[in-house]
């Protein structure tokens, strides 16, 4: 009994080599069926490979004039005040959804799940979204602080706040798709005559209150990108109150330095973000028209959309590089955080500007 036992490993191994090496029908079978798999895997990593390029090419600007009136059927009696920032973000959240190979951050099987700049350019987007989304629904909307949350925006914000990432039970895609659903029912009731409940109030305050979040946004995104080469940082957390205190201590200098692994992650983030950010100011443009006027502010305005546009040049590196500041390879993200840096500081400028009598 043992000694059958310990044949059993040997005869295996035989009749592998047999199907292998033998010379009949048996063993040419066998190598034709393994030729045939690995050519099938073959075909099918460079199909994921080819697919995976083509879903990786960003979505392209759209013009914001014609995306608003295209959301009131043509008829340009309709384009009231708030029309255009809204379609906007409607068309923006759209575009997640709706664009090559569609919504990628939650992908779980290839090529999808082996993509990473698109995902983060979708996050950037996303991020820009929910912002609008939450400004349009404490301040936009609302004539007062003690004034009632329109329905629909509260909705709307709730459901682009969901996980991004979540693949199943419920889905993101599902959950972004309530979203829109509840911005066309706000920019329905907001061009609808016979219908008061839903306001937007074009007013400096307002505006302000949204740029100081874009303004946050753009400051954090300029320290991330800068800190690809690495930097020794003062803490300055607490200067200028010398009564402010922290709930820990921290050091006086520190090394900030983003991982070489999130440093394409982060450029991509930026990106998505000026791109959202882009059509949105464009809309601002247009629903603030008035109040950007009387503060001779329309010019402050198109500069920084000059500066976000420029961080939307091609990019003809196959991938993102990190050379040392003045180093002999160029530094992809200390470009991108060169016109963050400034679009943010004319975002400061504006919103002084904005605050004057």
């Amino acid at each position: 009994m043992l000694n059958k036992v310990v044949q059993w490993p040997v005869k295996i191994k035989d009749r592998v080599v047999g199907l292998w090496q033998g010379s009949g029908d048996e063993a040419v079978e066998s190598k034709s069926w393994i030729k045939l798999g690995v050519a099938a895997l073959a075909s099918l990593l460079v199909i994921a490979l080819i697919t995976g390029i083509f879903w990786s090419t960003e979505p392209a600007p759209f013009s914001v004039h014609d995306n608003a009136l295209e959301s009131v059927a043509g008829d340009e009696t309709k384009l009231v005040t708030g029309v255009a920032t809204t379609a906007t973000l409607i068309r923006i959240s759209d575009t997640l959804l709706s664009k090559r190979g569609g919504y990628l951050s939650n992908d779980a099987i290839p090529p999808g799940v082996w993509l990473d700049n698109i995902p983060s350019w979708e996050f950037g987007v996303l991020v820009q979204v929910r912002d609008m989304n939450k400004a349009m629904r404490e301040a936009f909307s609302r004539s007062q602080s003690q004034s009632t949350e329109d329905k629909d925006l509260a909705l709307a914000e709730s459901r682009f706040n969901f996980d991004n990432r979540s693949w199943l039970l419920p889905p993101t895609e599902g959950q972004y798709k309530e979203g829109i659903e509840y911005l066309q029912a706000y920019l329905d009731r907001l061009v609808d005559e016979d219908q008061q409940n839903a306001q937007f109030y074009a007013r400096a305050d307002n505006l302000r209150y949204w740029l100081s979040t874009v303004e946050s946004r753009l400051g954090s995104l300029s320290q991330r990108l800068s800190a690809s080469v690495g930097q020794k940082r003062l803490n300055t957390d607490l200067a200028g109150d010398s009564e402010a205190t922290q709930a820990t201590s921290a050091p006086s200098e520190m090394v900030v330095k983003t991982p070489w692994n999130r440093i394409d992650n982060e450029f991509y983030e930026a990106r998505g973000s000026a791109w959202a950010l882009i059509h949105m100011l464009k809309a601002i443009e247009v629903d603030f028209a008035d109040v950007l006027e009387k503060k001779n502010a329309r010019v402050s305005i198109q500069q920084i959309i000059r500066e976000l546009e420029a961080t939307q040049q091609t990019v003809y590196s196959p991938m993102i590089l990190n050379g040392s500041g003045f180093g002999v390879l160029t530094n992809h993200s200390l470009v991108m955080a060169s016109y963050i840096s400034r679009a943010n500081a004319a975002i400061i400028d504006l919103r002084e500007l904005l605050s004057q009598g």
